[in-house]
């Protein structure tokens, strides 16, 4: 593909085809590598004055990290064309294979006259001010850093209020396609990590959500990426509320999620009821095993690829508590969090005006069923009444499974606060940190809010949380090819081979096998 067929809108190109674009890139950081940049027709010292404009822009989701370098580069992957994209992207390169150029290409050789005048881009969420680009040389900036690869427009704080059901916005999502023998780049597992069960405690993967649409779209790669990076179980949720809810802007233009309506009588019971069953669909075409007990979750590094069912939001038991034993014996319901995006019959959530001021009764009785039967507790998205009351109620660890740490959440914030964090940690609980590129633009920078989290509440309760094609910004864990990648992060932030296998799965079989306990 050409750069003359992006600036005419791409049009004919298919998504999810594989292309070739040469170009230059953008790095995050001046001298370091990072498996998500830009990719930019000139080098960047050819948009003086300016930025770039989303049309001119292609952002790339690598596989591996790649070396930083100001020259020319050609890009290999899926391409994606995005629609109503929150930060403003257009295109985007996924599972892509980077590899340097030793001169450019006459094919996406342009003149000054094509991209001198862009309007500018301000600073992109999460890596700090934009740094002037007038009389950069190879791709540098006047100050001596380079442009950052991120998103416009698109606060630190504002991850759309935080993910969204999957259905809705699959064009945030990798695994789409097992690409590894086009990219030719997986990285090596090391034997440490190959050598526990590894959990991911939060996704969506596979495309296994219902969305909204009337007939869901086809399934996607799960085993394949899964048994690539070492990723051994995942927490694999189904979602029922996504049918009464849907993506607003205010007129700061902050996108979040918001209930527009009361569902149906019997709506969410029969959305669980069809997301359960599309769940195990999924799991039959590609043979992954349900975990049912705490002994198959520790040994799933050695017996294959597997999935604890979840749900994303109790709405489907619509009031009823025997709907919980049902899912636990028909569904082999094993992970429960008990809010979304509604405020439903369990408590109130973190992105929307309180109504019952922390959990229910009935939200409390659902916890003590989970603890009888057997099911971890997740209390994501709950506000922190809600952790408060759950805290005091349960007799399990808890989980918040995907957020970030921050000191002084904003209102309507997905991040958790320290006297959050703690409240879940001080039950023997683990909360799981998310990859969101607008908070962590690269996965050494996840790597360090895992120790920022670590610092608060201690090793032993931090996991990993993807939310994997449940994002409504892009992810720096866009993969679980990518896993390798984490674990060498974060080993390059400090932590020890054994403190990372416990962040990485760890930690959670042990809440697992402390939840199944009778």
């Amino acid at each position: 593909m050409s750069w003359d067929s992006i600036h005419a809108g791409a049009a004919g190109i298919a998504m999810d085809a594989m292309v070739r674009l040469d170009g230059y890139p953008v790095f995050p950081d001046a001298g370091v590598g990072s498996d998500t940049l830009l990719l930019v027709q000139q080098p960047a010292c050819c948009a003086a004055h300016g930025g770039w404009h989303a049309d001119l822009v292609v952002e790339v989701h690598a596989d591996e990290s790649v070396d930083w370098r100001s020259g020319p580069v050609s890009v290999q992957g899926r391409w994606e064309l995005l629609a109503d994209d929150p930060a403003g992207w257009r295109y985007r390169i996924r599972a892509a294979r980077v590899t340097p150029l030793l001169e450019p290409s006459a094919a996406w050789a342009i003149g000054r006259r094509n991209v001198l005048g862009l309007a500018a881009m301000a600073a992109l969420a999460g890596l700090g001010p934009m740094a002037s680009l007038a009389g950069c040389a190879a791709g540098g900036s006047a100050d001596g850093t380079q442009g950052v690869a991120g998103r416009p427009g698109h606060r630190a704080d504002e991850k759309a209020g935080g993910d969204v059901e999957t259905g809705a916005n699959e064009k945030t999502g990798a695994d789409h396609h097992d690409a590894s023998a086009q990219t030719g780049s997986q990285p090596a597992i090391p034997a440490w990590l190959a050598a526990q069960t590894t959990v991911d405690i939060h996704s969506h993967a596979g495309r296994v959500s219902l969305g909204r649409r009337p007939v869901p779209l086809p399934f996607t790669a799960l085993a394949a990426p899964m048994r690539a990076g070492a990723m051994h179980a995942v927490c694999l949720a189904i979602v029922t509320d996504s049918s009464a809810d849907h993506v607003v802007t205010s007129p700061s233009g902050r996108r979040r999620i918001v209930a527009y309506r009361d569902p149906d009588p019997g709506e969410m019971a029969a959305r669980g009821e069809a997301g359960f069953r599309r769940l195990a669909d999924l799991m039959a075409q590609q043979n992954l095993q349900a975990v049912r007990t705490s002994a198959q979750l520790r040994t799933a590094w050695r017996n294959g690829q597997s999935v604890i069912v979840s749900a994303e939001g109790a709405d489907f038991l619509e009031g009823d508590l025997a709907g919980l034993d049902d899912a636990y014996h028909r569904h082999v319901l094993r992970h429960l969090q008990l809010t979304h995006y509604r405020v439903n019959e369990l408590g109130d959530i973190q992105t929307a005006p309180p109504v019952h001021q922390g959990l229910t009764d009935f939200g409390a009785a659902v916890i003590q069923r989970c603890n009888e039967l057997g099911i971890v507790v997740d209390i994501a998205h709950g506000t922190y009444e809600l952790v408060q009351r759950a805290a005091k109620v349960t007799r399990r660890p808890l989980v918040l499974s995907h957020t970030s740490l921050s000191q002084h959440p904003g209102r309507y914030s997905r991040t958790i606060s320290p006297a959050h964090a703690r409240l879940v940690a001080d039950t023997g609980g683990v909360i799981g940190v998310w990859p969101v590129a607008s908070t962590y633009p690269t996965l050494a920078a996840m790597a360090q809010g895992m120790r920022a989290m670590a610092d608060v509440v201690g090793v032993e309760h931090v996991g990993l949380g993807s939310d994997m094609l449940g994002l409504l910004g892009p992810s720096v864990l866009d993969s679980y090819r990518k896993l390798p990648l984490l674990a060498q992060a974060l080993l390059d932030a400090g932590f020890s081979e054994r403190d990372a296998s416990a962040i990485l799965g760890g930690n959670y079989v042990r809440v697992f096998a402390a939840s199944m306990a009778q």
